[in-house]
């Protein structure tokens, strides 16, 4: 009896040590999360929330907001120019998704299997840290139809000098492949860092079983990164569409841009 009786203190002082630690490990968690909660509410939420409510009303910034209900939204839908944005901005993501995950996917295999130096993946991600506006102005000076050093290597290869920017075909692929390579190397670090979860045994039995790199590679590697190619996906979309500063600098805001 008495022994039963220690037990059940010996397991109600364990039961409560571990609910100090779990709610001190709760509370480090909650420090550290704090600071871009904090960000997210001020930053993003709070205008998001007042951008949507401003949407319902007829407002200078001068005088009181009047409320206008959905007419604002119904003269969008009746915008040529809208639909027009809209059609162009879809182009570009149907350029720019699929290029650069594939790039960044194969850059990714690349790092895990064959390349082991850190100078590699910090000159991958790179492009990634400069500024929107000094990458379009950097290719804008590149691809110049008169004076770009790509017009230059085309003459010297014997081929015509294109118009890339000035073009309304080339436009929008360009643009796309200027954004594909400064966002290549950084989605290149996030596939890589799921590639670094995956076991290596998991590998290994399957090189036991004969399988070739390419069979490995679609067994193994891309089922177990769905996860991780689900986030770059959407994340990447929401980003596609979101862009302003590359197409302003390079087409001076829709220049050479398709028209419907």
């Amino acid at each position: 009896m008495e022994t039963d009786t220690r037990a059940r203190q010996y397991t109600l002082t364990v039961g409560r040590l571990l609910n100090r630690a779990r709610n001190g490990e709760t509370l480090l968690a909650l420090a550290f999360v704090l600071p871009s909660l904090v960000g997210f509410v001020i930053f993003f939420a709070v205008p998001a929330v007042r951008g949507v409510t401003i949407s319902f009303t007829d407002w200078n910034l001068i005088s009181d907001p009047n409320s206008v209900g959905f007419r604002n939204y119904e003269k969008l839908l009746q915008d040529g120019e809208f639909w027009h944005a809209l059609k162009v901005t879809v182009r570009y993501v149907l350029w720019n998704i699929p290029a650069q995950t594939v790039l960044a996917l194969l850059m990714a295999v690349l790092m895990d299997r064959f390349v082991r130096s850190n100078w590699f993946r910090g000159v991958a991600i790179l492009p990634w840290l400069l500024p929107n506006v000094v990458v379009a102005l950097l290719w804008l000076w590149m691809l110049d139809p008169v004076l770009g050093i790509a017009n230059e290597f085309l003459s010297g290869l014997g081929f015509p000098r294109q118009p890339f920017l000035g073009s309304m075909d080339q436009a929008i692929p360009v643009i796309a492949l200027i954004n594909v390579w400064r966002h290549a190397g950084y989605v290149a670090i996030l596939i890589f860092a799921g590639l670094k979860t995956i076991p290596k045994a998991l590998y290994e039995v399957a090189a036991i079983d004969g399988a070739s790199e390419w069979r490995i590679f679609r067994s193994v590697t891309l089922p177990l990164l769905r996860p991780v190619l689900a986030f770059v996906l959407v994340t990447n979309v929401i980003g596609s569409f979101q862009i302003f500063d590359t197409v302003a600098v390079t087409t001076e805001g829709g220049r050479g841009m398709p028209r419907a």
